[in-house]
């Protein structure tokens, strides 16, 4: 079922709009849970061998296998499904926002006037990057920047309602794992590292910058992005969830903070969204910002260099399928010299796995992060039995 957001920026939906929005919630768990297991399955029993009967040699690499895939039918099957998938997310949510658009503005203003402690800062001047302005990313129609209203925040609705169709329910009923599931492990795992001041990059609508504001009820959490929409969505959202965090429209490779300003700067599936040469400005600036003793901690999904070719490749699909060109590129690089890259000691590089932690019970999750995880199959992978991948430094 297609259950309601738990805020106040909620939309009326139809029963037809309900319908359909569970239609494609089902669909894509159809596609990305029975239809991978069956194409893996089919890879493994035919495809590979077949390979290695003419080569020699097992695929080395995902782009072994995306070279052989790409030409059997059943690949060509499941990504049409999950290409049609994933715009029909888009379409569900769609006639939903079109038909509220005045009554979400209007409860957005009516929230931006509580006293919660939070504030949104935007800058009209800011020249949105290219890699926002230039594609639809996740086949988003506009992109995530778009306005066509004054106050516009239709961008930030139609994300934070497609991601409930989109996750179908692997993301955490408020659609915060990630951020919970990073806040805590940090939290468990570092109990005398105590953040004042907590920075989001690339925070979206802020789904997982809010997780940090609750485990850390001491900091002061500031989120940024480089989309005005998604911003003042984010600060509505926030105040209507009671929760202070200070949003502000910024280029994260630029960063408007002085320096040694944070204790922990963070980000959530940011980094593949940015060309290598952003992804080594925002290492470095988040490096900047940082305290000595600050926590640059990014969750991602795991290098390449780290994974089965076949898990490469299947992980690999949004690079040429979902309008996310850089994606292969950052999951090619060695996280670790990225790090060290930006000045970074190697010997302060961290990286780990999480289970989801608001689908755990508290002490059931402080045993699994006690055991170190080893990357696998499900690791970043959207699917029955995920889990999440950090990386990042000390300073």
């Amino acid at each position: 079922m297609s259950e309601e957001l738990l805020h106040d920026l909620r939309l009326h939906r139809t029963q037809e709009e309900r319908a359909k929005q569970n239609f494609v919630k089902e669909l894509r768990s159809y596609v990305l849970n029975d239809m991978a297991d069956a194409m893996r399955k089919r890879y493994e029993d035919r495809i590979k061998p077949a390979f290695e009967a003419i080569t020699g040699h097992p695929p080395e690499d995902g782009m072994d296998v995306h070279k052989v895939m790409k030409e059997d039918a059943f690949f060509k099957f499941y990504s049409s499904f999950r290409y049609n998938a994933q715009e029909m997310v888009w379409r569900s949510v769609m006639p939903t926002l079109e038909r509220n658009i005045d009554i979400l503005k209007e409860r957005a203003a009516e929230l931006g006037e509580r006293e919660i402690g939070g504030t949104l800062r935007l800058d009209p001047d800011l020249e949105v990057p290219r890699n926002v302005t230039e594609i639809d990313v996740h086949l988003a129609p506009g992109g995530y920047h778009s306005e066509t209203v004054s106050d516009d925040l239709t961008a930030g609705a139609l994300y934070d309602n497609g991601l409930q169709v989109f996750s179908f329910g692997l993301m955490g009923r408020n659609l915060d794992d990630i951020g919970w599931s990073m806040a805590q492990y940090v939290r468990n795992k570092y109990p005398h590292f105590k953040p004042e001041r907590i920075l989001d990059a690339g925070c979206g609508v802020g789904h997982n910058s809010l997780p940090w504001a609750e485990s850390f009820p001491q900091a002061e959490v500031h989120a940024v992005d480089v989309a005005a929409p998604l911003l003042r969505y984010a600060h509505a959202r926030a105040q209507s969830l009671g929760i202070p965090v200070h949003f502000a429209q910024m280029d994260a490779t630029k960063l408007q903070f002085e320096d040694e300003s944070f204790d922990l700067v963070f980000s959530s599936m940011f980094l593949h969204e940015l060309s290598l040469k952003q992804i080594r400005s925002f290492i470095a600036e988040a490096r900047r910002v940082l305290k000595p003793g600050g926590l640059l901690l990014n969750m991602e999904l795991p290098p390449n260099n780290q994974m089965d070719p076949y898990d490469s490749f299947y992980l690999d699909w949004d690079c040429y399928y979902n309008n996310e060109p850089y994606y292969k590129g950052f999951r090619d690089q060695d996280y670790k010299e990225l790090c060290v890259q930006a000045g970074f000691d190697p010997e302060h590089y961290v990286q780990f796995i999480s289970p989801q932690y608001t689908y755990m019970k508290p002490e059931e999750y402080r045993a699994a992060i006690g055991v170190e995880g080893a990357i696998d199959r499900n690791t970043g992978r959207l699917a029955n039995g995920i889990q999440w991948f950090g990386f990042g430094a000390w300073k």
